[in-house]
Formats: structure tokens, sequence, C-alpha cells
């Protein structure tokens, strides 16, 4: 019996295997798909009890939501292009903690039409006489080929990622490509020429099209560069973001401050049921692609910031602006130390928290929850099929104790003045920027709300009177009395 317990054993290991074969000829090489060999609601379950662990000192898990169809989810493929041993031009991602390339031509998880496109590229190399860089001795041209395809809207963007801008039979090339690829809306070279495992560099020349791409998420249309920040999974990404939402329960009487913003996809979807929405952002080019999606969306009850989304809410509590709701949602690494202290600050209502990462979710709660904050409800959303990544979505909420007495101060009993409360100095900076192309510092602002009558409760600068405090230019000031009047504080 043992025996042939044995062999039946052995034959569901081979099906086993040759099952896995037949999803991914590079499962084992790749490192990409942890859970393929798992049916896909066992995948699920997997994930619900991983995050439920980590989170069940905190609250309970409401469940997890998983794909209809959980392949192809992808919409935005990279490629690294590189050489076999006999010297053919070969493309795909590098092997788990190296920098050697596994061959890839078609991928479970990766939207089919962009694997096509890498395949083409791949195949026009040598006829347009392109040389594959070559890590060791920094020669060549091409390193990476990334694809982003628009989910509702179809439209594809090619990236090349070249050591050099010059790309020769540029023009001949992309209209090689579109022949086989008619559906492409445009083509960008992104050069870069150092010496990293970054794949972008920061120049960038459009050689056809728009040099961006638009999307189409919960009704909005976003606009999409190469170096913006937008899920690869946007089927899913819409059932996270309106979790969020419903989440914050806004009723149109809410300030809600989007961090980690990227092109403003939360804020934009918030900003329908709230009063006034804040994105910020420490990339400027998504931040550009934010300012962009709102006028085209034509929401007038956001705006947007390039700051560092930490220093910006230290400063707006610093001068008493209080905010409902705080959406965030920061990189693997969770949040640091200095952005959660600047939450404590702002002591938003709520804070929404979105999390790629359950562990050091797990582990930013534990800070939160000493902070005063209570998890109120949590959902699990599958982003990443047959992988062990999974997105999470928490609310937390402000306690109020029964000890807790709450006093109301008037802003004018405090040292700050109702208009002083109007905008924050990271506000007022970047209006400046934006309209009138000036760069203006903290100091030229304090200057300029002294001569107004704006209560300053710091004198920026001004040292013990030894050293020459520099002055406001007339055009910087013109232009700061512009943004105040903009803001209503004179």
């Amino acid at each position: 019996m043992n025996q042939s317990a044995g062999k039946r054993l052995s034959k569901e290991q081979v099906h086993k295997k040759e099952k896995e074969q037949q999803l991914c000829p590079v499962y084992k090489k790749c490192g990409g798909c942890q859970l393929l060999h798992m049916e896909y609601k066992r995948q699920l379950d997997w994930k619900r009890e991983q995050v439920s662990s980590l989170l069940k000192p905190f609250g309970k898990l409401e469940g997890i939501t998983g794909m209809e169809n959980p392949a192809h989810y992808r919409h935005k493929v990279h490629a690294v292009f590189g050489r076999d041993t006999r010297g053919n031009a070969i493309s795909g991602v590098y092997k788990e903690g190296t920098h050697i390339i596994v061959p890839v031509d078609t991928c479970l998880l990766e939207n089919e039409k962009a694997d096509a496109i890498i395949k083409t590229i791949r195949g026009l190399l040598k006829s347009f006489k392109i040389k594959i860089y070559d890590e060791d001795t920094g020669y060549g041209l091409l390193r990476h080929v990334l694809v982003r395809v628009g989910y509702e809207t179809g439209q594809i963007m090619v990236v090349l990622v070249l050591r050099s801008p010059v790309m020769p039979s540029k023009n001949n090339f992309v209209k090689a490509l579109r022949k086989e690829h008619p559906e492409i809306t445009t083509v960008v070279v992104n050069v870069n020429d150092r010496k990293t495992s970054m794949v972008l560099g920061t120049k960038e020349q459009v050689i056809y099209g728009p040099g961006y791409i638009e999307d189409k998420l919960c009704g909005l249309t976003f606009k999409i560069s190469p170096r913006s920040f937008y899920q690869v999974n946007p089927s899913q990404t819409e059932k996270l973001y309106r979790k969020a939402v419903e989440y914050a329960e806004l009723s149109g009487k809410e300030v809600v401050l989007d961090t980690y913003c990227g092109t403003g996809t939360i804020g934009m979807i918030a900003a329908v049921k709230a009063k006034e929405v804040i994105g910020v952002e420490l990339n400027k080019d998504a931040v550009r692609d934010a300012v962009a999606g709102a006028k085209k969306n034509q929401i007038a009850n956001i705006r947007f910031y390039q700051a560092d989304a930490g220093e910006f809410m230290t400063d707006m509590a610093l001068i008493g602006r209080n905010v409902d709701v705080v959406f965030m949602d920061p990189p693997r690494q969770g949040s640091s130390q200095a952005f959660l202290d600047a939450v404590v600050k702002l002591k938003p209502k709520k804070v929404v928290y979105i999390s790629c990462n359950p562990e050091t979710l797990a582990r930013d709660m534990e800070y939160l929850s000493g902070k005063g904050y209570r998890m109120e409800r949590g959902r699990g959303i599958d982003m990443f099929p047959f992988t062990v990544h999974v997105e999470t979505c928490v609310l937390l909420s402000k306690l109020k104790s029964a000890q807790h007495i709450e006093v109301k101060i008037e802003l004018d009993e405090m040292d700050l003045t109702k208009a002083e409360s109007k905008a924050t100095y990271a506000e007022i900076k970047a209006y400046v920027l934006e309209k009138h192309g000036l760069k203006v510092s903290q100091l030229y602002i304090a200057q300029v709300k002294r001569k107004h009558g704006i209560i300053e409760r710091v004198n920026y600068n001004v040292g013990e009177g030894k050293a020459k405090v520099p002055q406001v230019p007339m055009e910087k000031e013109k232009a700061i009395e512009d943004a105040l009047r903009y803001f209503q504080m004179i």
C-alpha cells in the first residue's frame, strides 16, 4: 500500500511539474511567480491568512478581493536586453537576486501585446545595426525596453532606454515597429548613461506621438508619462481605490490630504466626494501629470504640490491647518518615522493606509496605535496574482477617550492669524513657481507676510542682529503678494 501511495504521489508530482512548465517554461529560473504551483483560490486563502495574522493585534481583516481572470494583468512591462553565450540578442528579466538575464518571450503575468512588441523590437535590432549595451564594458546602445498599455483606452507607449541619445535611423525604426504594431501611439527615447541598476534615466526625447498615454480609472482620465507612477494592474486598482474612498466616508465637507499621490489617482477620485483635496508628491513628472489630469477631468477642488509629504504635513500642523482624512500609499519599505510623526502632528480624524507590504503595514500600525489611532476596517486586494505580494487597505480613526477633553481654541486667540492659516509655505512657494517661474525662500515669504500684518511665530534667519539679513527683491515681493491674494490672506 505504501509503495502504491508512493507511486501515485510521484505521478502527481510529475503532473504538477508538467502543468507548471506549460504555464511558464522559466518558472524556477525567473523567481517572479512564487505561487504558480498553487491553485488561485489557495493563493487567495494563503494571502488572507498572512495579512490577517500580521494585523490581528490591531483588528480583523474583512477578507480579500481576488481577480476573475488572474492572468496577463501587468500593463507595465519591462524587459532587459543582453546577449547569450553565442552572441544572440536576448530579452527578459533578471534572475532573482542576480544580473543574469532569463530570456522571456511570453509571461503569464504580462500584457500579451506588450510581450509581442518587445519580441518584435528584439528582431529589428540586427537590421538596424543597434548594438545591445554591455554592463561589463559599458559599450552598446540599447539597455531596456518599457511598454505601458492603457487598460481602458488601449493606447500603447514604448520607451527605449539607451546609453546615448543618438539612435541610428530612429524614424525608420519607428515605422518598422508600427508596421507590425500600428496600435502603438507613442515612442520615447530615455537616456540612461550611468552605470546603475536603475532602469530609467532623467533625459527623454519623444520620437513619435505625444510622449505619453492616457487611461481611464473609476470614470476619470489619467495621463501616464514614462517615469510617472501608475498601478500595473488597473482592474484591481479600481477596486482598491473605490474601497479606500469608501473607508474615508466622505460627505462633501472634508479636507483630504493625498500623500505619496503620484499622478493624483486617489485624490481625484476622492475629490468628487470631498470639499477640498491636496495632493503631495516628490516626483515632479508625476505632479505635472497630476495637474494635467485635474484639468482634463475638470476637477476644481484639488491642488497638487511637489514636496516631501512629511515636511508638508509638519508645515500644515505648525500653522494650524486642519485635515479630516489622510490617504497614504507608501512604497514597499513603508513609511519613515519622520512621516508618521508628521501624521500624528497633523491629527487627522481618519487615516486610510494603502499598503503593498503587510509586514511594514503592521510595523507602522503599531506606531500609530501607540499615538491614539485604532484600526476600524481592513481588506486585502490581490493586485499581484501568482506572487507573494498583496495590497491591503486599512482605515484608522483617531481615538476619543472618555477622559479626553476637547478645548476649542480660536485662531485669533493664538499667535497665529486667520490669514496665516490659509496656506502653508510650501503651497505659496509652489504657486509662485507655477505662475511666475520664480523660486522664493521661506524667509522672503515671512518678510512679505509681516509687511502685511500677518503675525509670524518664528523670525526666520534673523539671528542676533550681527549678520545682515537678505531682503526680498521687488519682483519676488510682487509674486508673493499675488500668492497671498490668491489664498485670500491679504
